[in-house]
C-alpha cells in the first residue's frame, strides 16, 4: 500500500535511498576487510546502527515533501502544478543523494572516514575542491554517469507506476495526517536520541565509521566545529592543572616569568649563541614510512635519507595532528591540539607569543611562502596578523583579511606548473630563493616558514622531473617533492647566505591517519631534518617527541636566551621525558613511554598500553599521575588560549 497511494513517491525515495547507503556500506566493509578484523556480531552492529542512520537521513530528505503531501489538497492531486513539483523534487533529491554517495566514496579513499570537519571545511574552499576532483576523476563523465542514474531511477519508478498512483489517489485529511504523522514524529525525534557520536562504542575505528551514514556524518561536524573543553573534557582544579604543568614545563635552565595561571619562562641556553638565517620546509603529507631509513624500499626519498646520514634526524616524532593547519598550530605555537578547529582557523589568533614571535625578538625577518592561495584555512591572516610577511600564489582574496603585513603574489610568469592546490613544489623553492636574496641584501637574519602542496591529490607535478608519471599516484608526488627539495638544497649552496643558514624539513602530518583505532599512533610518526647546523656532523634523536618539541631543541642547539610560551621541551636536556600529544578534532591523546591515555567528549577517559612494534592499543589501568598530566596538557592549553594566556 506505502507504493499505491499519494505517498507513493515519497515511499520510493526512502527506499532507494537505503538501498543504495546498504550498498555502499557494504563495498567500503569490502574495502575495509584487508586492514581490519570484523566478527560476525561486530558486521551484523555496524549494519544495524547504519540502518538506523540511514532511515534518520532519508526522513529528513523527505521531510519538507512530507508536509506539502499533507497540505496538497485531495483533489489538487493530479494537477499539472503538483505533477511538476513532484517530478522535480524527485529528479532533486536523487540527485543530491548520488551525488554525496559518490563523494562519500572518494572522501574514503583519501581519509578512510565517514564525512567529518574536513568535508565541512572543504565546502569553504570550492575553487580548490572543485577543481581537484576535476583534476583526480573524469567529471564530465562522473556528473554525466550521475544524471544518467537519476534519470533511469525515474523511469523505473515510472514504469512501476508509482507516479501514476501519487497523482492518483485522493486520501482524506484523516489519512494524510496519520501517515505524514508518522513520518514526521521520527523525524523530529531521531536526532535526539541518535548522536553521531553513537556509533563510537568499539574500539575498532573502522567499524565506528561504517556504521555512521555520511550525510548524518557531515552535519554533525557542522554543528560541533569548536568544542568547549570545559564542558565537555575531563577536568582538574584549574590550579591543580597548572601546578601539574608547570611541573611538567620546568627545567634546570628555566624559570618562570609569573605564578598562577602562566607558562610563560625564560629559558637560558648556555654555550656559543648562533644566529643564523632559519628556512623551515613543512612537507604536505610526508609519513615517515615514505623514507629509507624508516624500512621504505620503494626508493622514494634518496634526497632526504642522504641528507640524514650527514645531519641531524628525529627518529621518534609525532605529529599532533592530521591536517595542513594542525601542523601550522603545533610548529607556530608548539601547544597541544585542542578540540575542534586549529588556532591557524578561530577567532582571536592574532598577536600570539608564537615561535615567529621568539624570532622577532631575536632581530629576524619572518616570511610566510605557500604554493597556493593563503585564504585557505585562514592561512595568510592567521601568519599575518602574528607578524609575517606572504608570499603566496594570490588567485583568491579572503574578504576581512586584517593583516598588515607585506603580501607578495607569486606571479603567471614565474609559474611553471601548478594543480588545484598550488604551483609546483620548484616553482614554490625559486620563489623562496627570490625572498631570501632579498632579506640577506637588509643584512638583517631571517626565518622563513615554507609550506609545499605537490604531496596532495591529484599527485600532478612537472613532467619529466623523475621517472614516475605525474597523477600516477602518491608514490609520484613524494618522489618529485624529493627531487624538488634536492635541487633546492644544491641552488642553496650557491648562495652566500648558505654557510649561515640552517634548513628544516619536517612534515605537517602523515599521508593516512585512518587505522583500526581511532588514534593510530603509527598514522602520526612523522619524519624531521635539520641540515646545516652550526655544529656539523651526523646525529640521531631516538627520543620519542612531538612537532611541538621542535624549536625548543633547536634554539638549544643555536644556544639562545629566551622567553617561552611554548608547551614543547628541548629533547636533549637531560631531564627530557618522552612524550607525544596528539589528536583528531575530538579525541586527545597523551603518549608518555608506553602509556597512552586518550580523552574524549561525554568526560570521557580511556587508557590503554601500546605496543610500538605491533601497532597494538590494549586496554589497561594507567596510574592516576599519568591521566592527570593528560589532562593537565589539554585543559590548561585550552585555558590559555581562550583567557588570552597565548598573547605577546
Amino acid at each position: 500500500m506505502m507504493f499505491k497511494g499519494r505517498y507513493s513517491v515519497l515511499f520510493s525515495f526512502i527506499a532507494i535511498f537505503i538501498l543504495f547507503s546498504f550498498l555502499i556500506r557494504t563495498g567500503l566493509l569490502i574495502f575495509s576487510l584487508s586492514k581490519t578484523d570484523f566478527s560476525l556480531l561486530s558486521v551484523l552492529q555496524l549494519y544495524g546502527l547504519g540502518f538506523s542512520y540511514d532511515v534518520t537521513v532519508a526522513l529528513f530528505f523527505v521531510a519538507l515533501f512530507n508536509v506539502y503531501l499533507l497540505l496538497l489538497p485531495a483533489g489538487w492531486g493530479n494537477s499539472k502544478t503538483n505533477r511538476v513539483i513532484t517530478y522535480g523534487w524527485f529528479f532533486l533529491m536523487l540527485l543530491i543523494a548520488f551525488f554525496s554517495f559518490f563523494a562519500e566514496l572518494t572522501f574514503w579513499q583519501e581519509f578512510e572516514s565517514r564525512f567529518n570537519f574536513i568535508a565541512v571545511d572543504y565546502l569553504i574552499y570550492t575553487y580548490e575542491v572543485i577543481s581537484n576532483i576535476n583534476q583526480s576523476y573524469p567529471l564530465p563523465l562522473l556528473i554525466g554517469g550521475i544524471l544518467l542514474l537519476v534519470v533511469i531511477t525515474i523511469w523505473f519508478f515510472a514504469r512501476k507506476n508509482v507516479f501514476v498512483h501519487s497523482f492518483q489517489d485522493r486520501p482524506p485529511l484523516k489519512k494524510r495526517l496519520l501517515i505524514s504523522g508518522a513520518l514526521l514524529l521520527p523525524t523530529i525525534i531521531f536526532p535526539f536520541i541518535l548522536n553521531n557520536s553513537t556509533a563510537e562504542f568499539s574500539h575498532n575505528r573502522y567499524q565506528n565509521e561504517l556504521s555512521k551514514a555520511g550525510i548524518y556524518s557531515f552535519f554533525a561536524a557542522f554543528r560541533n566545529n569548536e568544542l568547549n573543553y570545559n564542558d565537555f573534557y575531563p577536568m582538574l582544579k584549574k590550579a591543580e592543572a597548572y601546578r601539574i604543568i608547570r611541573n611538567e614545563l620546568q627545567e634546570n635552565n628555566s624559570h618562570f616569568i609569573h605564578t598562577g595561571f602562566s607558562i610563560k619562562r625564560e629559558i637560558t641556553n648556555p654555550g656559543t649563541r648562533y644566529k643564523p638565517n632559519v628556512i623551515m620546509i613543512t612537507v604536505e603529507s610526508l609519513s615517515a614510512d615514505f623514507m629509507g631509513h624508516f624500512g621504505n624500499t620503494q626508493q622514494l626519498t634518496p634526497v632526504l635519507d642522504t641528507l640524514a646520514d650527514g645531519n641531524l634526524l628525529f627518529t621518534n616524532m609525532y605529529a599532533t595532528g592530521t591536517r595542513t593547519v594542525r601542523g601550522m598550530e603545533a610548529l607556530t605555537l608548539s601547544a597541544p591540539p585542542t578540540p575542534g578547529s586549529s588556532i591557524v582557523r578561530r577567532q582571536g589568533n592574532e598577536n600570539l607569543a608564537t615561535v615567529g614571535y621568539i624570532f622577532q625578538k631575536q632581530g629576524y625577518l619572518r616570511t610566510f611562502y605557500y604554493g597556493g592561495d593563503g585564504y585557505f584555512d585562514n592561512m595568510n591572516e592567521y601568519f599575518g596578523s602574528n607578524g609575517f610577511d606572504i608570499t603566496d600564489r594570490g588567485r583568491n582574496i579572503k574578504m576581512g583579511d586584517s593583516y598588515l603585513t607585506k603580501r607578495t603574489v607569486i606571479g603567471d610568469g614565474q609559474v611553471h606548473f601548478e594543480n588545484a592546490w598550488g604551483i609546483s613544489d620548484e616553482d614554490l623553492f625559486d620563489a623562496v630563493l627570490r625572498g631570501a636574496d632579498a632579506q640577506y641584501k637588509t643584512g638583517r637574519p631571517f626565518y622563513n616558514f615554507v609550506m609545499t602542496t605537490s604531496n596532495h591529490r591529484p599527485y600532478t607535478y612537472p613532467s619529466g622531473a623523475i621517472d614516475l608519471p605525474s597523477g600516477s599516484g602518491r608514490e609520484g608526488a613524494v618522489r618529485y617533492t624529493d627531487y624538488a627539495i634536492g635541487k633546492f638544497i644544491a641552488h642553496l649552496q650557491s648562495k652566500p647566505w648558505y654557510k649561515n643558514t640552517v634548513v628544516i624539513i619536517v612534515a605537517d602530518h602523515c599521508a593516512s591517519s585512518a587505522g583500526k583505532n581511532e588514534i593510530d599512533i603509527s598514522k602520526y610518526h612523522i619524519p624531521c631534518l635539520i641540515l646545516n647546523l652550526p655544529v656539523k656532523g651526523k646525529q640521531v634523536i631516538s627520543k620519542m617527541c612531538s612537532q611541538i618539541d621542535l624549536y625548543p631543541t633547536l634554539f638549544s642547539l643555536l644556544g639562545w636566551t629566551y622567553q617561552s610560551n611554548l608547551y614543547g621541551k628541548n629533547v636533549l636536556d637531560p631531564g627530557y621525558h618522552p612524550r607525544a600529544v596528539l589528536g583528531t578534532y575530538q579525541q586527545l591523546a597523551f603518549l608518555s613511554q608506553d602509556s597512552l591515555v586518550i580523552l574524549g567528549p561525554q568526560q570521557k577517559t580511556e587508557t590503554f598500553i601500546y605496543n610500538k612494534e605491533k601497532n597494538t592499543q590494549i586496554p589497561s589501568a594507567l596510574p592516576a599521575a599519568t591521566i592527570a598530566k593528560a589532562i593537565a596538557n589539554y585543559q590548561t592549553a585550552y585555558d590559555l588560549f581562550k583567557s588570552g594566556g597565548m598573547h605577546q
